[in-house]
């Protein structure tokens, strides 16, 4: 094998260039990603792609000669998806990261994968435009990226995860041949939806080249944001479903568990104070005014102690808290970030079953929420590289409470290394065969990040 892999490494110089690089320091870095998982050894070579040719030349010779290839972004992914292992071959969009066409008459971007998501943003915002979707690694984490993970972030509730926000793509296929998809139009139902296909598959069915992309109109006026001190996460947990049920739309809003709040604190070297929970939700557009009034009277009828603002420099005080969760829960010790969702009234209930795992284990599970759309994050911490067996096994009966409630694995980060174990009792045997056989059409020899999802 070691000869194979060596003789691909020359033929993808001799195509390639300086594009090709066997440098110990990047093929260490692509070993791990930001959920803390580590591969079995360095990958054989490092592809950085400036272009679509480099990206199907490169494919073509791996397919060839049947070496797994991980495409790969900013390696800022949550799940381990990303991951490069011993004799594969990386292949980075990082240096895609053109811009190739603004439209402001029909609100679209055509942009490659390496863009930054909030480097294109700052390029939109002085025509009045933005691409919505909001991951909380929007200043280092890519817009490829963000499609391969269908990734969400803090203003799903109101904007949607990133499907939403996208009309076409284009991808090369395991075997190098390009498949344009979607349109660049509003409507658009010829055939299949390949294009959604794409879109949250990891890398396993093709790597994504280009995307055209769904822009929105810049909320117009002042946003509105109030923050909420609880006595109980269960008490802000209902507020956030009530909420939701009444019709108003946030543009985000968070819940902050009692551990991470203390957690941020510590981090920031600030007093949180020492309530039960935070929440905090954010109105924009022209009726923000009075729906956050609106807001505030639930919060208060549910014990909440709220206040309100509409000055921005205390709206990104209050989001930096929000941000500054991972971080501060990394600065505890080694953490397993994990990503369920529920429907958005079982939010209190998903937040009881986790305070009830807690008991029975003996831990503490920092948690926090996009409660706007039901989406939580609650993290385990522990000493040493490895996760211990006492923390699968109390990750295990969250997921499966999860599923109980009608919720799902993951509602942003991806499945990646981490979840795939639990696939089947989401998808059940039936559909996950199926969804087999789709990764054996789009790339029969199994070379597109292989060991990810299935």
């Amino acid at each position: 094998m070691s000869n194979v892999v060596s003789s691909i490494e020359v033929q993808l110089r001799d195509a390639l260039g300086d594009r090709v690089s066997a440098a110990p320091e990047l093929l260490e870095s692509a070993r791990t990603d930001r959920s803390g998982q580590v591969s079995d050894g360095p990958p054989a070579a490092f592809v950085s792609a400036r272009s679509i040719a480099d990206v199907q030349t490169t494919l073509r010779i791996a397919n060839e000669h049947r070496i797994p290839v991980v495409p790969r972004g900013a390696g800022t992914g949550l799940a381990g998806g990303a991951i490069a292992g011993r004799g594969e071959i990386v292949l980075s969009t990082l240096e895609m990261n053109r811009i190739l066409e603004v439209n402001a008459d029909d609100e679209l971007a055509v942009v490659e994968p390496g863009i930054i998501n909030d480097d294109l943003n700052r390029v939109l915002a002085p025509r009045g435009l933005w691409f919505a979707p909001d991951p909380a690694s929007k200043a280092i984490s890519t817009i490829g990226g963000n499609i391969a993970t269908n990734a969400g972030g803090l203003l799903c509730a109101k904007y949607g995860v990133t499907r939403e926000s996208v009309l076409g793509l284009k991808v090369v296929r395991a075997d190098g041949r390009l498949l344009t998809l979607g349109h660049r139009t509003v409507k658009g139902v010829t055939g299949l939806d390949l294009t959604a296909l794409m879109i949250g598959s990891e890398g396993t069915l093709g790597v994504i080249v280009e995307a055209t992309l769904k822009l929105r109109a810049l909320p117009s006026g002042a946003a509105s944001t109030i923050g909420a001190y609880f006595d109980t996460v269960e008490q802000a947990a209902r507020a956030s479903a009530v909420i939701t049920a009444s019709r108003l739309r946030p543009a985000a809003m968070e819940l902050i568990g009692q551990s991470a709040l203390r957690g941020i604190g510590d981090y920031l070297g600030q007093d949180l104070g020492d309530r039960g929970s935070y929440l905090l939700v954010q109105m924009d557009g022209a009726a923000a005014a009075a729906e956050a009034d609106a807001a505030v009277a639930i919060i208060r009828s549910l014990g909440g102690d709220a206040e309100l603002s509409s000055d921005p420099e205390i709206a990104e005080r209050l989001f930096a808290i929000r941000r500054s969760f991972h971080p501060a829960m990394s600065a505890r010790g080694t953490v397993l970030i994990e990503d369920v969702a529920v429907p958005r009234s079982q939010l209190p209930a998903m937040f009881q079953a986790i305070g009830e795992i807690e008991r029975r284990y003996g831990m503490t599970i920092p948690t926090v929420a996009h409660a706007g759309d039901g989406n939580l994050h609650p993290n385990f911490i522990f000493e040493g590289s490895e996760v211990p067996p006492e923390v699968w096994a109390a990750a295990d009966e969250l997921f499966l409470a999860c599923l109980r409630l009608g919720g799902t694995l993951t509602g942003e980060h991806g499945v990646g290394l981490l979840k795939k174990r639990w696939l089947g009792d989401e998808l059940g045997e039936e559909q996950l065969e199926l969804q087999r056989q789709i990764k054996g059409v789009f790339d029969p020899h199994g070379i597109l990040n292989p060991g990810k999802v299935f």
